[in-house]
C-alpha cells in the first residue's frame, strides 16, 4: 500500500441498529487500520438488520480491504458493494472473492474495484493498434471485430466503469458527409455490442470523425486500411 494510503483517514459512516453493533464495528476497524485513522460517523437508528449482521460486518473488515486504496465499502442489508483501486486484475478478483467467502450465501458482493493503472493505457494495450472490422460500407461488425470487442469489454470492466468515448474514423473514399454518417453509425454499433456484453451504455459516448483525422496517407490501400478504425478515449 502506498505511504499516503497508510495514513489517510478511514471514515466509518451509516446507520446501525444498536450501540453494541457500532462498538464492535469500530473496534474491528481500529484493529485493522489503527485507531488514529478511524473516523466514526455512524449513527444509531431503527433499522432492521439481517440475522447475525454485526458478526458478518466484522468479518468484512478484514485483511483483503488493506489491498484497496481510495476505497469505499457499502452495506445495505445483505447487499455489499466494494469500490476503489487495486494493483492488478488478479487482486481485483481476489479481494472480492475473499470478501464473498467470509459471508454466508445470502449476501451478494458487487465488485466495483478497478485496476490502478492509467485507464487509457489499459484500453490502448488491449486494442494494440488492431482494426475493428466492419462489412464494407456498413455499420455491421465482422466476427473478427466482435472478438476484439469482447476483449475491450473485459478491459472496460477493469477500469471500473470510467466514461469512455468511442470514435469512428474512415478513409477519404466517397463523400465527407457519407463518411461522417458511417463513422458515427459504426461507433454506435460498437456501443450496442459492448452494452450487450454488460457495459453500461450510459458510460459510452459516441462520435464520428469521418475522414478528418487520418493516421496515414490515404493514397495507399494500406494507409486507407489504417484510417478505417475505431478509437477508444477515456473521457474522465
Amino acid at each position: 500500500m502506498p505511504p499516503a494510503a497508510q495514513t489517510a483517514p478511514v471514515v466509518v459512516a451509516g446507520t446501525v441498529p444498536d450501540e453494541a453493533t457500532k462498538a464492535a464495528i469500530l473496534q474491528r476497524a481500529r484493529a485493522l487500520y489503527g485507531a488514529a485513522r478511524v473516523v466514526d460517523q455512524m449513527a444509531i437508528g431503527s433499522v432492521v438488520a439481517p440475522p447475525n449482521w454485526s458478526a458478518h460486518m466484522q468479518k468484512l473488515l478484514a485483511e483483503p480491504l488493506m489491498q484497496v486504496t481510495q476505497g469505499q465499502l457499502t452495506v445495505e442489508g445483505n447487499r455489499v458493494g466494494i469500490r476503489g483501486d487495486v494493483a492488478n486484475e488478479a487482486l481485483r478478483q481476489q479481494v472480492a472473492s475473499e470478501l464473498a467467502n467470509s459471508l454466508n450465501p445470502t449476501y451478494t458482493i458487487s465488485n466495483g474495484l478497478r485496476v490502478n493503472a492509467p485507464a487509457q493505457k489499459v484500453l490502448d494495450t488491449v486494442l494494440a493498434r488492431r482494426i475493428i472490422e466492419f462489412e464494407s460500407g456498413q455499420a455491421v461488425l465482422r466476427p473478427s471485430g466482435m472478438l476484439i470487442l469482447d476483449e475491450m469489454a473485459a478491459a472496460l470492466g477493469q477500469i471500473g466503469g470510467r466514461k469512455v468515448e468511442v470514435i469512428g474514423h474512415t478513409d477519404n473514399t466517397g463523400t465527407r458527409e457519407a463518411n461522417l454518417a458511417l463513422s458515427l453509425a459504426r461507433a454506435g454499433a460498437v456501443r450496442s455490442y459492448l452494452a450487450a456484453k454488460g457495459i453500461a451504455a450510459a458510460s459510452i459516448a459516441v462520435a464520428g470523425a469521418g475522414p478528418d483525422q487520418p493516421l496515414a496517407d490515404n493514397a495507399s490501400a494500406e494507409g486507407r486500411a489504417r484510417n478505417r478504425r475505431i478509437e477508444f478515449r477515456v473521457a474522465d
